[in-house]
């Protein structure tokens, strides 16, 4: 038989040639036309099973043309056509079995996306391929996990952007209610000593200010935008710059400023930006020390070749230990009140902290006994 075919491939040459074309032509329209139909289709087992099916359509329709033209043995057509449909039953049996962890995969991947577009940030695909079933899985659980995350800085956003709101509204209320009322007084002409209603709209004035300037530096620090020279300071003298200039607070509130340094520290860092770190944290120090007591600002190294560090210490009642974990956030006050007798607008810890990190160092805040606030430096280099 094979010699038979042989023979009559060899006398037919255009014939072969022909139906070997053919067959081809057939294949790219059947391809064209099941990609059309497969992609109408549910599911990828069913698609499968098509293209499978398919192929063995063409190859059986291949038989009967060569059985037409003389090609192949007509006796042969027969168990060619028997030899296709036990191939064409035996590949839907494999394309069945072997497409069920793809039609699963597929299937969660689905599932996975709808639950997604519903709002669930917590499921993933739990797809684990190396096809592109398995790329498309991995990055349906990155997206889902970016999601997350994005969820949670805008909730995080959200949160901030409300204490901004009541925190400025808050500390806003009452320099501007005095500002109105001494307006109205002088408008009016009933305010009994006018150069007192003068000097306190000033003070309520520069408040404003200073509230204004401080919540555009947190701005500045929380968008990085903040550049700061630096040259090598002795951080004993920026201490003593510090105490200096609160002197008058402390004596009006009959607190003693202490400064403790062992040898002359040196750090790389900006002398102003520095200076603002030691005075609000000695400011805060001395607003919560009791009459009579003493704040330390101590200056040192714990070790030779430890980076250098600064503790500011009172003797108040010291941080509750629930606001330590929020201590240096914006507008953060353990006392909610937020008396302007006690404190100012919960933004002296968080630009301390601001300013530390920019010159690559940390600031904290401990348990007592006392108030206890700290922060290190990197050595120049």
């Amino acid at each position: 038989m094979e010699a038979s075919w042989f023979a009559g491939m060899a006398m037919q040459p255009g014939v072969a040639a022909l139906t070997l074309g053919g067959a081809v032509l057939l294949a790219v329209v059947l391809g064209v036309a099941l990609r059309r139909v497969s992609a109408r289709l549910r599911t990828l087992r069913g698609q499968l099973l098509l293209i499978t099916l398919a192929g063995v359509i063409v190859g059986a329709l291949c038989a009967w043309q060569a059985t037409t033209h003389m090609l192949l043995d007509a006796q042969l057509l027969g168990p060619v056509l028997v030899v296709l449909v036990i191939t064409a039953l035996v590949a839907a049996i494999i394309v069945l079995i072997a497409s069920s962890s793809l039609s699963s995969a597929a299937s969660r991947l689905a599932r996975t996306v709808q639950a997604v577009e519903a709002g669930e940030r917590d499921i993933r695909t739990e797809v684990v391929r190396r096809d592109e079933i398995g790329h498309v899985a991995a990055a349906i659980d990155a997206l889902s996990l970016r999601l997350a995350e994005l969820e949670a800085e805008r909730e995080r956003l959200d949160a901030e952007r409300a204490v901004l709101l009541t925190s400025i509204s808050h500390d806003l209320r009452s320099p501007l209610a005095a500002l109105r009322a001494a307006l109205e007084s002088l408008v009016d002409g009933v305010a009994p000593d006018p150069d007192r209603y003068l000097r306190s709209m000033t003070a309520d004035v520069e408040t404003l200010t200073h509230l204004v300037d401080d919540a555009f530096l947190v701005a500045t620090i929380s968008g990085g935008r903040l550049h700061l020279q630096q040259e090598v300071l002795d951080l004993g003298d920026c201490c003593d710059t510090a105490i200096e200039a609160l002197s008058p607070l402390a004596d009006a509130r009959q607190v003693t400023l202490a400064l403790e340094v062992t040898d002359h520290v040196r750090v790389r860092g900006n002398a102003q930006a520095l200076g603002r770190v030691l005075r609000n944290l000695i400011d805060n120090a001395v607003r919560h020390t009791p009459t009579g007591s003493t704040v330390t600002v101590q200056v040192g190294r714990p070790e030779p070749a430890a980076a250098p560090r600064v503790h500011v210490i009172d003797e108040g009642p010291g941080f509750p230990p629930d606001f330590l974990d929020r201590a240096l956030e914006p507008w953060a006050r353990a006392d909610e009140a937020r008396n302007r007798s006690t404190g100012g607008t919960g933004l002296g810890l968080a630009i301390a902290a601001g300013l530390v990190e920019a010159h690559g160092g940390r600031l904290w805040v401990e348990a007592g006994p006392g108030g206890r606030a700290g922060f290190t430096l990197p050595s120049p280099s």
